[in-house]
């Protein structure tokens, strides 16, 4: 064709520039488009950063020449008289205007295939379209040209504004899943207010705006990010034309905010099918706070969906035709990960009650634990003999209801059902006995959600096959299931030691309640201000010679009455302050130093130091212990930060304001503590409730006023679920639920059996909570696992404590709980061997299985061999006399 090369040179850029032949060849064209490509006449764009681009980029067309120009010369004169949307062309591009606001947007065709990307949320597979990015840049410089190129490297679709008008129209139009938006100079535009319009727009909602920020003198401090998270920007990418650097960015946002808000927008048909859906459908958080109803549940209840959500459950009114305790079995399941369903009642709005088919599943999340709980709800649509059937199942649980007249023939027994008559409807009397079993296996089975229900269904099957001897056994075995007390073992009547006998009789009952109206109150004042206690010091400044104690703060063989001694009976709050300071807990609860040294000291302010035991000292003995179990691998493995933090507050408090006297003791003696507790764990509830109140009514000292509201409500209960844990009525269940739940399925784990199970996993909520039970417990009473002086001087202060007990019954006419321990008959090595037999041993050997505490056995060992020694010399002391 003999024309001429075609060149134009810019201020700034760089041209190829070929023969009119070339230029005539589409192939040359259009290898770095996939889009059609118009002639370009010789030209391609090289930027400063074509090294970094790959070979097929940086190389140029055949036949170039390196000149440079800049982008917006390239578009200039393409439009200049067309009436039409502006064509420009760049850098082996075709770029088109996408609105009406001629030449000042620019569209890529990325040159590299990209095949659409595969994403899963939960069980839905998605089809992800390549990436769509909006360039919004006033003017072409190297930062545009880094972020264009790269768009083009990573195989994303690009678009680049000028003005905020024809950003907005583009952004409309295209729905782009990236935004980029200078913001290093305000003379063209003000990119948060573009930022701000973009936002304000319905498709904005999915998209990432990125913020291009100039680079930070030296001598400034570099700014904050909060004002361009309040204008809508999700990121900040600091000033770098590098195009590796641009394309980093662009992947990172990809596979993290893009790919995010890619699953967030395909949520949108799993709501749409809820919506949809005619089953009522309620979602609530693990506290069970309404997050979701669905269409179907607002006509079902009778309420709008903003009078529900943001509620708990529990404020919303409760029918009372259910069960009494058919919440707390519904929880209970719940919260170990299984479903649960069966009938409930629920009340609407209106006041009426509606009978329901309930299915509850718990939903697993981040970190293994339950994140929400789905409830499907249908109502009961049965025959009217199915409501017979469902009204017997209520009876026996609540007489007050009235049957039909068809069932009126019905045994007056309480919780008594004569099922021989029910089932013997339209069939012969011969056939009565033979029906029994199926009968009593249908009776219960409408109780589905209890596992002890359960149980009771497999051994009524059982007994229909089985021979009348096998059958009265299975009924004894029935007979003990159904009472209450499945983990407490009997003590026998005939030859038992009286130590033991008064020992286990104490602390395992919550005492006789006499009618003589005598009543124990407090010679403390419980609610005593703090103003009055000392300026607190920090840890870095306290006394040399408790300095050089707590050094040792870390061993089992710390001495906690040398701490005693040195901190004139105030040890809690100095070992409570390098304890919290290893663990951070002034961080996670994101509270000051000053504020944890304070409620130290209000908390060891309300221990009585009059106690003999039950102070202060004991306390830090227990957060003592508490902290070094928590340094233990398999114990570390198996809880998180939160479970540490609860286990240190609930270690220092679980004492706090005691008496010095036994639950027993103040239930026979009508304290007012027992009245407000109604006899049951009265002391253990008290600790957990004066304990938040002391913490929470002054913010000098409110150690969770930082911590938002789920976190503090997961760790109220936590902390009380410890405490409570350290009442005595309860202790073999925790031991037995702990053997069965966590070290049987580690021993066959090791063992290397099939077993599938998880011994405390951190998956597993249920097995977490047991572990800080046995914890807590074993750290209360690990006084026989001390060295033997720490050990032999806990055992003198437990046994004044009980001898002051029994000094004050007697001088009241009260029970004497443990009549064993008077001052002038009792032998204090036979209760100690009693204690360590009965309490002591099997727990021990539990948590030893699990934490792997040979020290502390051995201690074991040797303390009991001093106390049996003792016993066979029939010495009542504490020690030998050759040692005194």
């Amino acid at each position: 064709m003999g024309c001429a090369p075609s060149i134009h040179v810019s201020q700034s850029g760089v041209i190829y520039c070929r023969d009119s032949d070339e230029s005539n060849s589409p192939r040359q064209t259009s290898s770095l488009s996939q889009g059609p490509t118009a002639p370009l006449h010789g030209l391609f764009v090289q930027t400063d950063a074509a090294d970094a681009m790959p070979p097929s980029r940086a190389a140029g067309p055949p036949g170039a020449v390196r000149v440079r120009k800049s982008r917006a010369e390239l578009g200039s004169g393409s439009s200049t008289g067309s009436s039409g949307p502006a064509v420009t062309t760049c850098r082996g591009r075709r770029r088109h205007c996408c609105s009406s606001a001629e030449a000042e947007t620019q569209t890529s065709y990325t040159s590299v295939k990209v095949s659409s990307a595969e994403v899963r949320i939960g069980p839905m597979r998605l089809t992800q379209d390549p990436i769509q990015v909006l360039l919004i840049f006033a003017k072409e410089d190297s930062q545009s040209d880094g972020f264009w190129w790269a768009c083009d490297r990573a195989g994303y679709r690009c678009n680049i504004a000028r003005t905020p008008e024809s950003a907005l129209e583009c952004f409309l139009d295209k729905h782009h899943e990236i935004i980029v938006i200078d913001h290093r100079q305000t003379r063209n535009f003000d990119a948060e207010a573009v930022c701000r319009s973009i936002r304000a727009t319905n498709p904005s909602e999915h998209t990432v705006i990125l913020a291009v920020v100039s680079q930070a003198s030296d001598d400034h401090e570099e700014a904050s990010v909060l004002p361009l998270l309040h204008a809508g920007f999700n990121r900040r990418f600091m000033e770098n034309s590098s195009i590796i650097a641009c394309y980093n960015e662009l992947i990172q946002i990809e596979h993290g905010e893009v790919r995010s808000q890619f699953k967030l927008r395909a949520c949108n048909s799993v709501f749409t099918a809820l919506d949809h859906c005619h089953e009522a459908i309620e979602i609530t958080s693990d506290d069970h706070v309404i997050q979701y109803v669905n269409p179907a549940f607002e006509r079902m209840m009778g309420y709008h969906k903003g009078e529900l959500l943001g509620k708990e459950l529990a404020d919303l009114p409760k029918s009372d035709k259910n069960r009494a305790d058919l919440l707390d079995t519904i929880n209970t399941c719940i919260k170990k990960g299984k479903e649960w369903q069966g009938v409930y009642y629920a009340r609407r709005k209106s006041g009426d009650s509606i009978q329901q088919h309930v299915k509850i599943t718990p939903v697993i999340g981040q970190g293994g634990k339950i994140r929400h709980f789905v409830s499907l709800k249908k109502l009961c649509c049965a025959s009217d003999n199915n409501k017979q059937i469902h009204r017997i199942h209520r009876d026996s649980g609540d007489n007050s209801q009235t049957e039909p007249h068809s069932f009126r023939h019905k045994s007056r027994r309480k919780e008594s059902i004569d099922v021989k008559s029910i089932s013997s409807r339209g069939s012969d009397a011969p056939s009565l006995q033979n029906r029994r079993y199926p009968s009593m296996a249908r009776i219960h089975s409408m109780t589905i959600e209890a596992p002890i229900t359960k149980v009771i269904n497999i051994i009524n099957a059982a007994q229909e096959n089985s021979p009348v001897t096998v059958a009265e056994a299975l009924d004894r075995v029935l007979e003990i299931l159904r009472t209450t007390e499945l983990y407490s073992p009997q003590l026998g009547t005939k030859d038992e030691d009286p130590h033991t006998s008064d020992l286990v009789g104490g602390l395992m009952t919550d005492g006789l309640r006499r009618l003589s109206g005598n009543e124990y109150v407090f010679t403390k004042n419980v609610h005593q201000s703090h103003s009055h206690l000392s300026m607190p010091i920090t840890i870095n400044d306290v006394p040399p010679s408790i300095a050089q104690l707590l050094d040792n703060e870390e061993s089992w063989d710390f001495n906690i009455f040398e701490l005693e001694a040195v901190t004139h009976k105030r040890p809690l709050v100095y070992l409570g302050l390098k304890v919290f300071s290893r663990f951070g807990v002034c961080e996670f609860l994101n509270c000051t130093e000053t504020t944890l040294r304070a409620w130290l000291q209000v908390i060891e302010a309300n221990y009585h130091s009059s106690n003999a035991y039950h102070n202060s000292t004991h306390a830090a003995d227990v957060l003592h212990a508490t902290a070094f179990f928590l340094g233990k691998e398999r114990v570390k493995g198996s809880l998180d930060q939160l479970d540490e933090v609860a286990a240190l507050i609930a270690a220092t408090v679980h004492d706090v304001d005691h008496p010095g006297r036994t639950n027993s003791f103040l239930c026979n003696a009508g304290s007012e503590l027992a009245v407000l507790y109604n006899d049951t764990a009265v002391l253990e509830s008290h600790h957990t409730a004066l304990a938040f109140q002391l913490t929470v009514k002054d913010t000098k000292c409110n150690i969770f006023k930082n911590i938002d509201r789920n976190h503090y409500r997961t760790l109220r209960q936590a902390i009380i679920d410890m405490v409570l844990a350290t009442e005595m009525t309860k202790h073999f269940e925790h031991v037995n639920k702990f053997v069965n739940s966590i070290n049987k399925p580690l021993a066959a784990e090791s063992e290397g059996s099939d077993c599938e199970c998880n011994p405390a996993g951190k998956n597993f909520p249920e097995n977490q909570i047991l572990i800080k039970r046995m914890m807590i417990k074993c750290a209360d009473v690990a006084n026989p696992c001390r060295p033997l002086d720490l050990c032999i001087e806990w055992a003198g202060r437990i046994s004044e404590e009980y001898f002051a007990q029994t000094d004050e019954e007697k001088r009241q006419g009260l029970p004497v709980v443990m009549p064993v321990f008077d001052r002038n008959t009792c032998s204090i090595p036979k209760s100690q061997i009693s204690f360590i037999d009965y309490f002591i041993t099997d727990m021990f050997d539990a948590w030893d299985a699990f934490a792997h505490l040979p020290a502390l056995m051995q201690h074991l060992a040797d303390n009991y061999k001093h106390w049996k020694t003792l016993d066979d010399l029939k010495c009542k002391s504490l020690r030998l006399p050759s040692d005194s």
